[in-house]
């Protein structure tokens, strides 16, 4: 649905539906914006963020687990962490929510067409990539080897497992889990080594003058994972990461977002490494 173009200060109703709990302080919400909404999130590409709100409490920039499905619902991976995400954590279906957005920049799925695609995952930052998973596997023909590697501090806190490993059992995506530290053999029907996400990287055989990387995850991990990829003949050009633990209001008005002259809400936050480069501890 389209109409007049939403005021980017004010957020559109939107009503939870459901929540699913992932680990212990992560949670999967539903969401179903009112009509107003549906144009604005009809434009949503993969990286891109909203901010969603609980009247009265404020709100919070979160990075879509996915697109908005086929009736409009977003699902949206929340950690709490603070005032605003306990209150959501405590909603009930039937809550009435806001959004705003998206704003920034995703990733550039039409230009990694035709390549294959390497996706890094560190803790949350695999509910973006998620997202960006999801789109390549709808689009499965258009694009090379897809592949997903995922690391979690220790078994349980690892977000979407059994999904992600029966998506490779279909055969559109090779999965690589890794935990930082396993105390016992890990629950579940799915392979699993110990160590770094790095570590996993630095052993793998791939294309890498052909490939596209895209990395979300604690920002202690781009630097190592950056070098990786650079040693193994990734061009900084194709290397993409996602700063979203920078996002603030959305609009660049607070600046609170600033990456060197650049801005994470309106510029990010998905940046090209060649773009950060020379920019101090953008990293």
């Amino acid at each position: 649905m389209t109409g007049a173009p939403l005021d980017p200060h004010l957020p559109y109703p939107a009503t939870l539906l459901d929540r699913r709990q992932l680990s212990v302080d992560t949670a999967l919400f539903r969401v179903a914006p009112e009509p107003a909404g549906l144009g604005a999130l009809s434009r949503l590409v993969p990286g891109q963020f909203v901010q969603l709100s609980v009247p009265g409490g404020g709100e919070v920039p979160i990075s879509p687990a996915d697109l908005p499905g086929a009736d409009g619902t977003l699902e949206l991976c929340v950690r709490r962490v603070g005032h605003v995400t306990q209150l959501l954590h405590d909603a009930v279906p039937g809550q009435r929510l806001g959004l705003r957005g998206p704003f920034g920049t995703g990733f550039p799925v039409r230009e990694m067409a035709g390549s294959p695609v390497l996706l890094l995952a560190g803790g949350l930052g695999i509910a973006p990539l998620r997202s960006l998973l999801f789109h390549l596997l709808r689009h499965r023909d258009e694009y090379g080897e897809i592949t997903l590697m995922y690391g979690a501090r220790q078994p349980e806190l690892m977000l979407f497992r059994e999904e992600l490993v029966a998506l490779a059992g279909q055969g559109g995506v090779r999965l690589y889990l890794t935990v930082d530290f396993a105390p016992q053999k890990p629950a579940g029907d799915f392979s699993c080594a110990v160590g770094l996400l790095p570590g996993l990287l630095r052993g793998f055989s791939f294309d890498a003058g052909s490939s596209y990387a895209a990395i979300c995850g604690p920002p202690p991990l781009y630097r190592c994972l950056v070098g990786e990829l650079e040693g193994a003949g990734v061009a900084p050009e194709r290397i993409f990461l996602s700063l979203e633990r920078r996002m603030r209001c959305g609009i660049g008005r607070c600046c609170h977002c600033a990456v060197g002259q650049m801005l994470c809400c309106t510029d990010g936050p998905v940046f090209r490494l060649s773009e950060l480069q020379q920019i101090p501890e953008a990293l």
